[in-house]
Parts: C-alpha cells; structure tokens; sequence
C-alpha cells in the first residue's frame, strides 16, 4: 500500500513534490495538478477534489477529451501505459483475468466505444459489483450521442478521482 498524506502535509509540499503525488489522479493528465497548486492551502481533501474538478471544468473541451482519451481500455491491449491505480482498479473485478468469452466481448466494447466516441469506455469500477455490471453500463452508454457520453464518462472520471484521493489523503483527526 502506497502512504497516505494528510491535507497538511499535501500543502506544505513543494510545487514539484505537489504535482507529481497528484499528476496521476487524472489518468496521464498531470496538468490538473499543475493548474490547481495555486489554489493552494485546501482546507480539506473534498476542498481539494473540488479545485481540481474546478481546474477540469473549466478547461477546454479538448482537454477534457484529452483526460478521456487518456484512460486505458478495459482488459485491452495497453495503447495507454495503465497507472499503478488503473492496474489496481481493473484488478479488482479480475478484469486482467477474464475468460476467453468475456474477454472478447470486452474487446468488442472497446472496438465500438472507440469508434463511435473516440476514447475508451470509462467505468468507475468501485462502483460496480461486477464483470456484468460494466457490460450492462456500456451496453447502455453505446446508445448515448458523443455530448452525452462525454458527459457521462467526465462522472465517470470524477467518481474514479474521488476514490484515488480518498485512497492517497486521509482525513486530518481532530484533536
């Protein structure tokens, strides 16, 4: 297990240290990080999870498909270098692990997301109780035109950062 930080000890980091302990919540996107050091001290992790959405949000649509774009397929063939977390997270659910049928079907998912929206399909897979459970949501999702799954995939992404923050900051104990 990697160390936990407190909101302290993450605001008292050097701009460096800073960015590269928070460049990989958003998946390969370490100018997230970057743009919300200025913001800096953050009263709390949710305070801090807010400022970096803020940075998100209010970026261009391009570089919100940039994060996008970023985020490996699911049990593909790694177009994408896949972060420590994104190997942990797929992990989770055996995703590197499925038998042949689910597999390819799996495959099939990321052939076709790519296709019709350009990035992969993005899953918070904490949230869900299985392999089914992604199919049915992507499943689902393939009906949606490209403005709303681009939507869908950035709560998606949201979902996902939330928990790699709660994973890395633990919350100050008062004292």
């Amino acid at each position: 297990m990697s160390k936990s930080y407190t909101i302290e000890e993450v605001n008292n980091l050097s701009d460096g240290e800073f960015a590269d302990l928070l460049g990989g919540v958003y998946e390969h996107s370490r100018w997230v990080a970057e743009h919300a050091l200025s913001m800096r001290p953050f009263q709390s992790r949710d305070a801090l999870e807010a400022a970096m959405k803020s940075c998100v949000v209010n970026a261009t649509k391009d570089a919100r498909l940039g994060i996008l774009k970023a985020h490996p397929e699911f049990a593909g063939v790694a177009t994408v270098e896949l972060t420590d977390s994104s190997t942990a997270e797929q992990s989770s659910l055996s995703l590197n692990k499925l038998p042949p049928e689910q597999h390819a079907k799996m495959q099939e998912f990321n052939k076709r997301f790519m296709a019709k929206f350009g990035f992969p399909g993005i899953v918070a897979v904490r949230l869900q109780k299985s392999v089914d459970d992604i199919f049915a949501a992507f499943e689902r999702r393939l009906d949606n035109d490209v403005d709303t799954e681009q939507n869908e995939a950035m709560e998606q992404v949201y979902a996902i950062v939330r928990f790699r923050l709660h994973d890395l900051i633990v919350e100050s104990e008062l004292l």
